[in-house]
């Protein structure tokens, strides 16, 4: 793996580096042309730009037979965005054999990412593996290595709780508190005050919680606009905002004013138009959006940002309590993949040992079995022989087998197999 992260380079750096889905798919064909022999998966989000390569074998002097060592993918991804491969050298993270494997497995766990537990980069490296298989760039290593990482981060899920803490303040608000509140937010009237960052970060969240009945207002029209069409949601003018307090169920403030936009005084005046129907708000504004009298009514539930933080360092602290036991399933799968992926590389060898064994216990065995007939030997004394055969041969099998199995443990088996299938007179062939 070769790649940079927001871990290692600043953003303004990963933008200029990033792939759109288009461009990933040219970049991958022309790497193809570049390496035929060397797989790879190119993985491209606001937060990192990856290069997974793989091939059969490594080589004296190469990071893979028949693909490029490092610093032909730095060139080759210097050639693909225009920088120079001197401004990447120092930025570039470089991961290879197990550690490469590790990392992925990380990745797709969201243990590497910005907000620990996030969910969305698992479908990110579902995509980047789906469009290297119809682009023809994955192959049996990189098959088996993001297929491993899918299972993998759904082990972490749900083994731990790392992804149900959320963290952010919109996450919790919504996830958690909102929630909680509703049943469910189908067909309840929400209406979300501001569309700046926050509010663009809310309004996901309040989709994706199955909210169907959305509004935004904005001081700014053209901002509500875009966030309106973004998620498909409908656009209120801003003098429109004390209808809309009548007919909220839940309401988010999440603008910049520096005075609140819902007064007491305001609020009283549709509160009398709501007829005692329940309120839920969720102040996410510093400074705050809903003036912190109107929580004390009886028919309003106000969350104020203090409120909400609280929740987030009581997640943001379990989930350092279950880092622990995140990391130790990455890193057992990471051996288990490794190991299993060793073993396929022996099989063959070790097979072909055991039918060369065969062939000769039996040619001997036939030979001796002819005498052994001509001698009126009794059937126990045969079998007897033939059993001493059996495990003369185990025994002279075990030293080396056991010496391979244990170098493939830990990733050495080439230079082992070669002296094997020299040996033994196995041939070259896997």
């Amino acid at each position: 793996m070769i790649g940079c992260s927001h871990q290692t380079a600043a953003v303004d750096f990963r933008e200029r580096l990033s792939f759109t889905s288009d461009q990933a798919r040219q970049a991958i064909g022309a790497f193809r042309e570049q390496f035929p022999a060397c797989e790879l998966v190119l993985l491209s989000t606001c937060n990192r730009v990856e290069l997974y390569t793989a091939a059969a074998e490594s080589a004296p002097g190469k990071d893979l037979d028949g693909g490029p060592d490092r610093t032909e993918v730095i060139e080759f991804l210097a050639h693909q965005r225009q920088i120079s491969a001197d401004a990447l050298v120092d930025t570039m993270m470089y991961r290879s054999g197990t550690d490469a494997v590790s990392h992925l497995f990380a990745v797709a766990a969201s243990l590497d990412s910005m907000v620990v537990g996030e969910t969305q980069i698992l479908s990110q490296v579902k995509e980047a593996y789906d469009l290297a298989c119809s682009s023809g760039s994955a192959g049996p290593l990189t098959h088996a290595a993001f297929q491993a990482a899918s299972r993998v981060a759904k082990r972490v899920q749900r083994e731990t709780t790392i992804h149900r803490k959320r963290v952010s303040v919109p996450s919790v608000a919504v996830g958690e508190v909102a929630s909680e509140f509703f049943e469910t937010l189908a067909g309840k009237t929400v209406v979300l005050i501001g569309a700046g960052d926050m509010g663009r970060e809310a309004m996901r969240y309040l989709v994706d919680a199955g909210a169907d009945r959305v509004f935004v207002l904005n001081r700014g029209h053209e901002r509500a606009a875009a966030l309106a069409r973004d998620f498909n949601v409908t656009l209120l003018g801003w003098d429109q905002l004390d209808q809309a307090l009548v007919d909220a169920d839940l309401l988010v403030g999440t603008t910049s004013s520096a005075e609140p936009i819902v007064t007491l005084q305001r609020f009283q005046r549709a509160r009398e138009q709501r007829y005692e129907r329940v309120l839920l708000v969720l102040d996410l504004a510093v400074p705050r959006d809903v003036a912190p009298e109107i929580g004390e009514l009886d028919d309003v539930y106000l969350y104020s940002v203090d409120d909400l933080q609280a929740a987030c360092e009581r997640n943001r602290q379990e989930r350092q309590r279950q880092w622990p036991k995140a990391k130790k399933i990455i890193d057992e799968e990471t051996q288990r993949f490794v190991s299993e992926l060793h073993h396929r590389a022996t099989g063959p060898v070790i097979q072909r040992l055991r039918d060369h064994a065969d062939e000769i216990r039996h040619e001997e065995w036939q030979r001796l079995a002819n005498k052994l007939s001509q001698m009126d030997v009794s059937d126990d004394v045969r079998r007897e022989i033939e059993r001493t055969l059996d495990r003369m041969i185990n025994k002279l099998l075990h030293p080396p087998l056991a010496s391979l199995r244990e170098a493939a443990m830990d990733g050495q088996q080439r230079s082992l197999l070669d002296a094997i299938k020299r040996l033994f007179s196995l041939g070259d062939d896997d």
